[in-house]
């Protein structure tokens, strides 16, 4: 049994105005109240402290941390599974594709990610339609996108999709998604429009593209072997919070997409 000592680790890569950063917070405040556990220590954006995502991601797969969201896309070389949840233009109904995730296909992306991993899956949460700028022309057609290099996360699926458009496709971490805007190392960049306006992606490029071409999703993860070493309460309490944040988390996640 975990002592009630023991400090729980959660983190994120996103700013204190981000959603998801709201909803981890939420989910800090379930077990900080539910008196099963020690102290909760959030860290809302390790990029904040000059940590990349991907090693946040790494922390909690070998038990570092405990808990943190991903992206799904950073996880299929791991999980090549859940490389269905990247196929582009599939979407066209959030509230049926995070039906699935509760439902079947859930449980079977769940335990391909157990499999090969250290991961536990907690819940699946809503990262919206992902969506194209950039800063140079109005996207109308294929064309359009001929000579734009842009910015994608670490995603095989990502890349080639993109390059299929015509796009020169790079990946880079989200810690210096921001750089290589300003800079004008890539031209364009795809992302739900809560990080467009987040990142304030808007003041460098003016022109927004609606082509809702991935529907992201994030997993919420805790490390498996960590979460063995818990008490029954402790892992019920655990998922039961884990649950209210990704209710709450997809709620916020549609009322922005409403919003923006």
């Amino acid at each position: 049994m975990l002592s009630q000592q023991t400090t729980i680790e959660l983190a994120g890569y996103q700013g204190p105005g981000s959603i998801l950063s709201a909803s981890l917070s939420l989910l800090a405040e379930s077990l900080n109240s539910c008196q099963l556990f020690g102290p909760v220590s959030t860290t809302l954006d390790v990029t904040a402290q000059g940590e990349t995502a991907g090693h946040l991601f790494k922390s909690v797969n070998t038990g570092t941390r405990h808990l943190c969201y991903v992206a799904s896309g950073y996880l299929t070389t791991l999980a090549p599974d859940l490389a269905v949840l990247d196929l582009p233009f599939t979407v066209a109904e959030r509230t049926r594709a995070l039906a699935a995730l509760d439902q079947t296909a859930g449980q079977v992306l769940s335990r391909a990610v157990a499999q090969h991993s250290g991961y536990r899956v907690l819940g699946f949460w809503d990262n919206g339609f992902r969506h194209i700028s950039n800063a140079v022309r109005p996207l109308r057609q294929p064309a359009d996108c001929r000579g734009l290099k842009i910015r994608t996360l670490d995603s095989a699926i990502y890349r080639e999709s993109l390059n299929a458009l015509g796009f020169q496709a790079v990946t880079t971490d989200v810690s210096d998604l921001m750089r290589v805007i300003r800079s004008g190392d890539v031209q364009a960049q795809e992302n739900p429009l809560t990080n467009y306006s987040n990142f304030k992606i808007n003041e460098h490029h003016p022109y927004l593209s609606l082509t809702s071409h991935f529907f992201g999703v994030l997993l919420l993860i805790c490390n498996e072997p960590w979460f063995r070493t818990l008490s029954e309460p402790q892992q019920q309490a655990l998922q039961k919070a884990a649950t209210q944040a990704t209710q709450e988390q997809r709620a916020l996640a549609a009322q922005q997409d409403t919003v923006l």
